[in-house]
């Protein structure tokens, strides 16, 4: 799935310019933790969250992002829009919840990045 694709599933906004708007993006990561993007992130992946600070971009690109989604209408403060301008990172605002989000991607193809098989609790 690509950025352009990613943008018109989530009713998003571009608020920094992508690179390469049709690179494909095959994994996502929904969190706003970033200790948790950070340990389970994948490269080249779709980063969702809420935490529309500094914080985000600096983790998006330690953990090499393809692009930071952020959910619930938030929008980024000056020095997060502004760093992700210089490192190149695209910046997206979306309206929908990060459920809604992750469940609208879902069906459209986009996998989560912990793959693994999951055990049921007993």
């Amino acid at each position: 799935m690509t950025l352009r694709e990613i943008l018109t599933i989530v009713e998003g906004e571009q608020l920094t310019p992508a690179r390469s708007p049709d690179r494909e993006i095959g994994q996502a990561a929904a969190a706003d933790l970033m200790s948790d993007v950070l340990a389970f992130a994948k490269p080249n992946c779709l980063l969702i969250t809420g935490l529309a600070n500094a914080q985000a971009v600096r983790t998006a690109e330690l953990a090499d992002v393809a692009a930071i989604v952020l959910v619930r209408g938030k929008r980024p403060e000056v020095d997060a829009l502004a760093l992700a301008r210089e490192r190149g990172i695209p910046m997206v605002a979306s309206p929908c919840t990060m459920f809604d989000m992750c469940g609208r991607l879902y069906v459209a193809g986009l996998v989560g990045c912990d793959t693994e098989p999951r055990t049921k609790l007993v």
